[in-house]
C-alpha cells in the first residue's frame, strides 16, 4: 500500500523543517501508536552518563509496551521529532548547554541555530503539529508557591489549555502550588484525570489530598476520553496524574520536608523564573542523598508504561471506529 505524504512534511518553523524520524512517520502514516516525550529531562534532569541511560531505558519501555517514542528536542536549528541514539548521546553530554526550550523559545532556538531542550509545552506544540495525541514526562510544571504575588506560572498550564494532547505525568511537582494549578486548569477548560487513583498525586507522593472529576482505571478508559477530547475538536488537552510507585513513594515524607526547605532558600536568594525549578530539584536532590532522583526516575519510567499502553488502546480504538465507518458507507 502507498503511503499518503503527510501535511506536516511541508510544515515550517522559522528556518528549518520538521524533520520526523522515518519510524516515527511510519507509524503515524500507519495510525500505529506513538508516544512523544521531552528532551528537558535529558540535557538539565540529571548528569551524564546516567541521563543518556534513562532515555534510552524510557525509549524501551515504551517500545516493549508496542508503541514508538519519539523523544522531540531541536538540533543545530532544526525540531526533530524523533532522535537516534547519537542524538540522544550528544543531548546527554552537552547537558545544560543546551537551552531549556519552552514555547516562547522555540523560534529563537531556530532562528539561531541552536541546540534546544524541550519542555512540556514546548514538546506538547511540536506533538500536536505531527498528530502525536500522547505524551509522557515526569511531572509538569504549574503554578509556583507564592504565584498570587509573582504571577509566575508555568507554561505548561496554558499549552494545556489550547493543545490537544493528553499528558501521562506524576501530577504537578511538589515544590508549587497544586490547589492553585488545579484551579488554573480548570480555568482554562482542561480536563484532569487520575489514574487507579481517587485524589490527585504530587510528583513525589501518591496523594496531594486534591480530588478531581475523573478517575481512569486502565488504558482502555483512558483512550476513550481522549478519542471524546479529539472527536469533539475542544481544542484543549488532557492530564492524565498517575501515581508513583508505592515503593517510592514512602521516602516522601522526608523529600518534602527537603523541598520545604529548598523554597525557603530560593526565596532568600531571589531565585524565580526558569532557573527556580532548577535549583529546586537539584537541591532537592542533595538534600535527600539523591532519593529524590531515583524517585524522580521511577517515577518518568512508570508514567512511559502507563503512557504507552493508553497509546496503543487508543491507536486501536481509532482504527477500529475508522474502519466501522468505512464499513457503513459500502
Amino acid at each position: 500500500m502507498e503511503l499518503r505524504q503527510p501535511r506536516f512534511q511541508q510544515d515550517y518553523i522559522g528556518s528549518g523543517h520538521v524533520k520526523i524520524a522515518p519510524e516515527v512517520y511510519d507509524a503515524l502514516a500507519r495510525g500505529k501508536a506513538v508516544v512523544a516525550l521531552e528532551s528537558t529531562i535529558i540535557s538539565h534532569g540529571m548528569p551524564y552518563p546516567q541521563n543518556f541511560r534513562t532515555a534510552k531505558e524510557v525509549e524501551a519501555i515504551v517500545r516493549d509496551n508496542g508503541a514508538i517514542p519519539a523523544t522531540i528536542a531541536i538540533l543545530d536549528g532544526t525540531p526533530y521529532i524523533g532522535l537516534n541514539d547519537e542524538q540522544l548521546e550528544r543531548l546527554a553530554v552537552l547537558g545544560r548547554k543546551v537551552r531549556k526550550t519552552a514555547r516562547r523559545d522555540i523560534a529563537y532556538v531556530v532562528a539561531a541555530g541552536g541546540n534546544g531542550a524541550t519542555t512540556v509545552s514546548a514538546s506538547m506544540f511540536f506533538a500536536a503539529k505531527v498528530g502525536i495525541p500522547v505524551f509522557v514526562t515526569g511531572g509538569i510544571g504549574g503554578v509556583h508557591r507564592h504565584g498570587e504575588q509573582t504571577l509566575d506560572i508555568s507554561s505548561d498550564l496554558t499549552e494545556l489549555g489550547k493543545t490537544p494532547v493528553a499528558v501521562i505525568s506524576a501530577g504537578v511537582k511538589s515544590i508549587l502550588d497544586i490547589p492553585r494549578t488545579l484551579e488554573y486548569l480548570e480555568t482554562h477548560g482542561v480536563t484532569v484525570a487520575t489514574y487507579k487513583a481517587d485524589e490527585f498525586p504530587a510528583f513525589f507522593t501518591e496523594s496531594s489530598g486534591c480530588k478531581v472529576p475523573c478517575r481512569l482505571d486502565n488504558p482502555e478508559d483512558s483512550a476513550k476520553l481522549i478519542n471524546a477530547n479529539l472527536n469533539l475538536k475542544l481544542g484543549s488537552g488532557i492530564l492524565i496524574a498517575v501515581p508513583i510507585p508505592k515503593e517510592y513513594s514512602a521516602s516522601g515524607n522526608i523529600i518534602e520536608s527537603a523541598i520545604q526547605k529548598a523554597v525557603q532558600e530560593a526565596m532568600e536568594n531571589n531565585v524565580a523564573g526558569n532557573a527556580a525549578t532548577p535549583f529546586l530539584l537539584a537541591r532537592v536532590n542533595e538534600l535527600t542523598g539523591g532519593a529524590s532522583l531515583t524517585a524522580n526516575i521511577a517515577l518518568v519510567k512508570n508514567n512511559a508504561l502507563v503512557g504507552a499502553k493508553i497509546a496503543v488502546a487508543l491507536a486501536h480504538l481509532r482504527q477500529s471506529t475508522n474502519n466501522s465507518f468505512a464499513r457503513s458507507a459500502l
